[in-house]
Order: C-alpha cells, then sequence, then structure tokens
C-alpha cells in the first residue's frame, strides 16, 4: 500500500553533514517551535542527516569525559520522543538513496524510508517549505 503523505505547515529537509554545524540542533529546535505553536511538521533527512535515525544508536549518546555521570539521549531517542508525543502532527522521513548509500539500513521502525522521487509530494503537502544545511 502506497504511503499518503499528510498535509503539514512545515517541510524541514536537512541536507548535509549532522555534526558539522548547529544543522541539527536548528532543526530541532524549530521543530519543537513550530509544534508548540500548533504545527504540523514534517522532516526529510537526506544526506548523512539519515543515520539519525539508526537503532544502532541506542538510548543515549557515549559518555561525556568531561561530565562521566551525565547521561545524554542520543538523536535517534530525541526524534522517536517528538513522532511519540506529538502523533500525527510530526513526522520523520528518511531517503532511501541517502540511507543505502550510507550503509543506514537499519532505520526507528516509526521513520518510513522514501525514495527521492517522492520528495516531490512531501514539498507539495507542506505549506512551506524549509531547507537546512548544504545545497
Amino acid at each position: 500500500m502506497a504511503l499518503k503523505v499528510p498535509h503539514t505547515d512545515v517541510l524541514l529537509t536537512l541536507m548535509g553533514a549532522p555534526h558539522e554545524s548547529d544543522l541539527i540542533t536548528t532543526a530541532l529546535r524549530l521543530s519543537q517551535s513550530f509544534l508548540d505553536q500548533g504545527a504540523t511538521v514534517q522532516v526529510w533527512a537526506c544526506g548523512y542527516a539519515t543515520m539519525l535515525t539508526q537503532q544502532g544508536l541506542g538510548e543515549t549518546k557515549p559518555r561525556n569525559l568531561a561530565e562521566w555521570s551525565t547521561e545524554y539521549p542520543s538523536m535517534a531517542t530525541l526524534v522517536r520522543e517528538l513522532l511519540g508525543s506529538h502523533p500525527g502532527r510530526f513526522h520523520w522521513y528518511a531517503c532511501r538513496f541517502c540511507s543505502d548509500d550510507r550503509g543506514a539500513v537499519a532505520h526507528l521502525p516509526e521513520v518510513p524510508v522514501r525514495a527521492p522521487a517522492k520528495f516531490a509530494e512531501h514539498v507539495a503537502a507542506a505549506d512551506k517549505t524549509l531547507f537546512l544545511g548544504v545545497m
């Protein structure tokens, strides 16, 4: 059965390496801000951003040597929490080509993997589209 892309107020497209800048922090903060204002949001992860929802990341990040006793949630955990706390209002998708090219084949079950040709459907389903990262 074909996936129907839900209408959203905003589509955030993540392009480029996620740990090279504040790209992901910005995307999460924008998503949360839009959601807090009652908007609906979808995220399309492309390039190395597809690595962010890998099941292998686990629940927490590796320990920080400066704060050994503090645990920080992994990006996969943060995405899962946003999806769980905003059902029907927050959606995260991963580009199949970019995922396959990087070996990112074990996404969270809540994250659909879509062919790049389907990206146009996501743009059409959103009132506004923002590109974050390398173009």
